[in-house]
């Protein structure tokens, strides 16, 4: 269907809802009713396993990348197209009385950015290194100077020239030549991150003709200028399965295999040390890693093993004289940090420097000729510990905020006394600081700047706080509001998480959100299981045959908060990103009515079909996040909670569902396909919309405020259900 026929269907007798919903209360906007819904075709398809019959009905939506880029698509590829092509429009036509409030929430987003911005500069060696905009442009410029007076700027990548006349645009890797003269930079135009990697002579400003294809977007030099190490995917899973080595001068197809990762459970990558000693190769997945290294000086040398792999031990390695430190997990559930002799790496010579503790997570670490600097996780939040290698002036950095972020940023230089560090909070913008080891003083080199004549952190109140989940567990809650925003049961609530990977949520301050806590909403964060906030168990105690804590939790914060009167099941709304959007499935699925919005991003919905199939990305080495579904224990299990297989003829709260057409990540059917299944079977009249951008991947638009075009959608979703207009 074409996006006009279902404007031509808009009855224009939209309920105009009152914008002080806090005097009455607000009525849902009805327009879509108004409006005909997609219809995707059923074509039936039985998946067996163990004895088990699915049927799919929406099973055709998948597409391989050869028939996505096709000039003249398939029958199959034509009807997917037209599928997404009718949800796009119908979202347009069903939000399309909201067209000024989202232009409105786009243009007050990007006001608070500043438009000729610039990072603060790092050091390296005889160079310092930073990035800038200018006003109007949409990509930055990559710059250095030399340390020394009067030094004249280098551009050295023009992003805005690079990203001309392109719908996508990232730049990937960056690296210099330890003689300061060449640049490796990695591109991607499709936003399948499988980047080209290409080549800059800094004296002359010329293009090399070296182009390394289909790669992960990093190199690592040799210490000779003209060697580099880089890794390869494969072109159907997209798995980071390969090291190369490339001399400069000679084509792609005559590189070195130096590293082949034959287990499909593990991907790999390759990293220079900051010492600038040892480049190391990595292959890592869920239980597991392995590093093995090789003389920088040396790169036709012979690579050596730190410590071969083995199930369930993983560690990460940095240089320093004449030792490795390593972060592991042996005998040590929420790691340690260890070191070993260059010359002896295996385990058994491996001797604490920072023995595990069961209520402290090791996180990283930086290391200094003179000082440790150390990145904790204590009570859920992290902290940075500082102390002198003999074991003196041991202490923590103070933080006032209940809830924040901070953690170690870009130190190169071994021998110093500063440290550099980020700081943020819910209320406080992000500061980048150096901070005397030595001294304990504090310079704020720079704090993002908000740029609203009428902001102040100060107007805005932070809190954390505890629901106790269904088994006694109990489950940190940061929240943050505007001062005069008045607390009950009518108050709008976002709640947002992620609850997978051990990946955190963490407390920072966000520019963008201000749009919702200056209409009167509160955001909440439930750190659920899942993650890591409270250590290695609280992720280990949500992921496998533990997944469902991940949901319950979440449904037990939103309980807890409608209890203690920060809203209502009327004013509530959910939202998740990617394994987030699988949390969003499956909370609509198991507690629907508990809100009132749903938003569910880029979402990980079809687990059992996805896990089934190794030849999607990201599927092989993830067994040991979601389980192995040709397992029969995980194959039920999975099926117990997977979203798409668990919608069912109920009712669900509005949604807004997002994908990109060129997700790597996930696919765009499985949000395509969950979309079409809830179309079928729910039986309420709220809004369900899909937004497919065709020309974007996992991580949305590229280019510096293209984003908030969708940020402004999903905000427009909520404020609409909350009768909120301006």
């Amino acid at each position: 269907m074409k996006s006009n026929f279902f404007y031509s269907l808009i009855i224009f007798s939209i309920i105009f809802l009152s914008c002080k919903k806090e005097k009455q209360e607000p009525e849902l906007a009805k327009a879509h009713l108004s409006i005909e819904t997609p219809t995707a075709k059923k074509i039936a398809e039985e998946l067996k396993t163990h004895g088990d019959t699915r049927v799919d009905n929406y099973f055709w939506m998948r597409l391989s990348d050869e028939q996505k880029n096709n000039e003249i698509p398939d029958r199959q590829t034509q009807d997917v197209l037209d599928y997404l092509n009718a949800e796009n429009a119908y979202k347009d036509a069903a939000m399309k009385h909201t067209e000024s409030l989202q232009k409105k929430l786009y243009t007050e987003i990007v006001s608070r950015i500043r438009k000729d911005d610039s990072s603060v500069p790092y050091n390296d060696n005889g160079y310092s290194y930073y990035t800038r905009f200018e006003e109007g442009l949409d990509y930055a410029l990559y710059c250095r100077k030399q340390i020394k007076d009067a030094a004249e700027e280098e551009i050295i990548l023009n992003g805005p020239e690079m990203a001309e006349e392109k719908a996508f645009f990232s730049i990937g890797g960056r690296s210099i030549s330890m003689n300061n003269e060449l640049l490796g930079y990695a591109i991607d135009t499709v936003s399948r991150r499988r980047y080209t990697i290409f080549f800059k002579n800094l004296k002359t400003g010329e293009l090399l003709p070296d182009k390394l294809d289909n790669t992960s977007g990093r190199i690592a030099w040799a210490n000779d200028n003209k060697t580099v190490f880089y890794t390869s995917k494969d072109s159907v899973t997209l798995r980071e399965d390969k090291v190369y080595k490339h001399v400069l001068g000679t084509d792609q197809s005559k590189d070195e295999l130096v590293f082949d990762e034959k287990d499909e459970t593990f991907s790999t990558y390759v990293y220079k040390s900051r010492s600038d000693k040892f480049i190391f190769i990595v292959s890592s997945q869920t239980l597991s890693s392995e590093s093995r290294y090789l003389n920088a000086d040396t790169p036709n040398g012979a690579w050596k093993v730190i410590q071969p792999r083995e199930r369930d031990l993983k560690y990460s390695v940095a240089h320093l004289g004449e030792y490795f430190y390593i972060r592991t997990n042996k005998d040590a559930t929420n790691f340690k940090l260890v070191k070993t002799p260059v010359t002896t790496t295996t385990k058994e010579n491996w001797v604490d420097v920072i023995p595990h503790r069961k209520d402290v997570l090791l996180q990283s670490f930086t290391v200094f000729k003179n000082y440790l600097a150390l990145g904790e996780r204590n009570n859920g939040l992290r902290t940075i510990r500082v102390m002198k290698w003999n074991g003196e002036d041991d202490h923590y950095i103070e933080f006032n905020d209940p809830a924040y972020l901070a953690y170690a940023t870009t130190n190169l230089d071994f021998d110093t006394n500063i440290l550099r560090y980020t700081y943020t909070s819910l209320t406080t913008p992000f500061s980048t600081i150096d901070y005397r080891m030595d001294t304990k003083e504090q310079t704020i080199l720079k704090e993002q700047e908000v740029v609203d004549p009428n902001f102040s952190k100060d107007n805005y109140i932070s809190e954390r706080t505890y629901a106790t989940a269904r088994d006694g567990v109990k489950i940190p809650i940061s929240l943050v509001y505007k001062k005069d925003t008045q607390i009950s049961s009518k108050t709008p609530l976002l709640l947002y998480s992620y609850g997978s990977y051990g990946s955190s949520t963490e407390p920072y301050f966000s520019t963008t959100r201000l749009s919702l806590l200056d209409r009167g909403f509160v955001y909440a964060i439930a750190h659920i299981r899942g993650g890591q906030e409270m250590g290695r168990y609280w992720y280990e105690d949500g992921k496998l045959l533990k997944k469902k804590n991940t949901f319950t939790d979440f449904i037990d914060v939103g309980q807890f908060l409608n209890k203690e009167g920060y809203s209502s099941p009327e004013h509530m709304y959910a939202r998740g990103v990617s394994a987030g959007g699988l949390l969003m499935g499956a909370v609509a699925n198991m507690k629907p009515k508990l809100w009132n919005g749903v938003i569910a991003a880029v979402p990980f919905v079809d687990v059992v079909s996805t896990m089934m199939d190794e030849t999607i990305p990201l599927t092989t080495f993830e067994f040991d996040e979601w389980g192995n579904p040709k397992n029969k224990e995980y194959y039920e299990y999975m099926l117990s909670y997977s979203p798409y297989d668990n919608v069912e003829a109920k009712e669900y709260p509005n949604m807004l569902i997002t994908t990109g057409y060129w997700d790597s990540q996930v696919q765009y059917w499985e949000p395509a396909k969950w979309t079409a299944k809830l179309r079928e079977l729910k039986t309420d009249d709220n809004l369900l919309i899909l937004d497919t951008d065709m020309e974007t991947g996992h991580g949305g638009a590229s280019g510096r405020f293209e984003r908030y075009k969708r940020v402004a959608l999903e905000y427009a979703f909520m404020l609409d259900l909350e009768g909120i207009k301006e």
